[in-house]
């Protein structure tokens, strides 16, 4: 028996939430009075992922991953003739592939994709009516649309074909015709927002989104972390910050180190010292591994620019022992801990400053140096493509082409990463102009860079560009 009665909506309200303890009482409710309701047992693993993704605690992770079998044989027990046999058994393997994945289980995480992606593919063909397959579809054919070069084995070998296009299709699809109640409509909302956010490069219409009516920050903890998230990345450090001051209140907030990871994060971008209270309060209750490395290095960083070196020096040395390095972030940390030199102090702050949105002051902190100021090459190729950045930033589109071109000539083959972006950004502003054959040039410019910082992220969403670039010719 599926049937998603009002104690599953309300559960499946509260996970998304991040209200876990709520949904599991819910759910406990369901199942004294439909102890065989199937549908209970699939809301019912939003628990267990979610918790997983957001602690990041391998002991809670090898206490729980017992769940993912045992769950799957409650749900083998369904009627097949259902289309929510192998809808359920699609979400439990799509939830624990991603859990696989946040605990470095790479190869287990690609067999669970792999069974998830069959089993929604088979469910659309034998059930093309049942509205829901939309929202798994659509995540599965923007991932495997965007599967970077290292992963690549992972397509080939099990004959995965995706779509961002057509990812991004289904989802605005179901989420148009689906009210904020409707189960899977928040699981919607948010793969749709980092899809068009990430791959689709409309970040603009994706921060529009979460500023908007339909998507409630208040008292919604998952939403909070969405936005505050989003705008940490997106150059918006102070509305970040605003966004995670009034969710401070909420009970939700402090059972997540990973709030106040953002804040520390977004602090730092204008260089407010108040960071390092709350990535040292991240570091003091988080129970997972990842961005640990990354959190030393930012604390050390703030340290630097204080002038307080001793301090400084002890948090780049911490970063060597503890955390792992599974994370882009963390092992980029883990690389600057075994160099014993330390940034330009100039440059690092123009840096902060660009990520935080401050584009006026970085260009006066850029102005007070020149190229010939820095005697590496690491650090001219890092003034370049700030100089880039800023203009890129401030519209003046000339400049931001030259100094990238300038980063592209001089690093191209250097295991720095500034080669490759300046060629990524250059290619979302032609993708903005229009100007798609240009575009497409220089994303395959960055796929042709490799050995370099951040390849995985830098190559997924140039090869998201492509995709969908490619997708609209056609």
């Amino acid at each position: 028996m599926y049937d998603y009665d009002s104690n599953c909506s309300k559960a499946y309200q509260y996970y998304m939430s991040l209200q876990l303890e709520k949904g599991k009482e819910a759910i406990s409710d369901e199942l004294k009075v439909q102890p065989c309701n199937l549908m209970a047992a699939y809301v019912n693993d939003y628990e267990d992922c979610l918790s997983l993704l957001f602690s990041g605690n391998k002991k809670d992770y090898e206490q729980r991953k017992g769940h993912f079998d045992e769950r799957m044989d409650i749900l083998d027990r369904g009627d097949e003739s259902s289309p929510w046999y192998r809808f359920c058994k699609a979400g439990v393997n799509l939830h624990w592939a991603l859990v696989y994945f946040r605990f470095g289980e790479n190869v287990k995480a690609a067999f669970t994709f792999r069974k998830a992606f069959l089993l929604i593919k088979e469910n659309e063909r034998l059930f093309p009516d049942l509205e829901y397959n939309k929202v798994y579809s659509g995540f599965v054919e923007t991932v495997t649309g965007t599967i970077p070069d290292n992963y690549k084995w992972v397509a080939s070998i099990f004959g995965l074909k995706g779509s961002v296009k057509k990812g991004a299709a289904l989802l605005s699809a179901f989420i148009d015709t689906h009210s904020n109640n409707d189960l899977m409509q928040a699981e919607a909302i948010i793969y749709y927002l980092y899809l068009r956010f990430y791959f689709l490069s409309e970040k603009d219409a994706a921060w529009d989104y979460v500023n908007g009516n339909n998507f409630p920050v208040s008292a919604n903890a998952m939403y909070v972390f969405v936005k505050a998230n989003l705008a940490v990345n997106y150059r918006k450090a102070d509305m970040a910050i605003q966004t995670l001051d009034e969710a401070e209140k909420n009970n939700s907030y402090s059972q997540f180190p990973v709030f106040d990871l953002e804040m520390g994060s977004a602090l730092l971008y204008k260089q407010d010292t108040n960071c390092l209270f709350y990535f040292q309060r991240f570091l003091k209750n988080t129970k997972g591994t990842a961005f640990i490395k990354d959190t030393w290095q930012m604390m050390g960083l703030m340290y630097y620019i204080q002038g307080k070196m001793p301090n400084a020096r002890y948090c780049k040395e911490y970063i060597k022992t503890h955390g792992s390095a599974i994370t882009d972030a963390d092992k980029q940390a883990e690389r600057f801990s075994e160099t014993a030199q330390w940034p330009d102090k100039t440059l690092l702050q123009a840096h902060l400053l660009i990520d935080g949105g401050y584009y006026a002051q970085a260009l006066d902190k850029l102005k007070t140096v020149n190229e010939g100021s820095f005697h590496s090459t690491a650090d001219k190729l890092e003034y370049l493509f700030r100089m880039g950045r800023v203009y890129e930033e401030l519209k003046d589109t000339n400049k931001a082409f030259q100094y990238y071109q300038a980063t592209i000539n001089l690093g191209k083959d250097r295991p720095e990463h500034f080669a490759a972006r300046s060629a990524l950004q250059m290619a979302f502003i032609y993708e903005k102009m229009g100007k798609e054959k240009e575009a497409i040039e220089k994303y395959e410019e960055v796929l042709g860079m490799h050995g370099h910082d951040l390849q995985a992220s830098i190559d997924q969403q140039a090869k998201a560009g492509i995709n969908r670039l490619t997708a609209k010719r056609s």
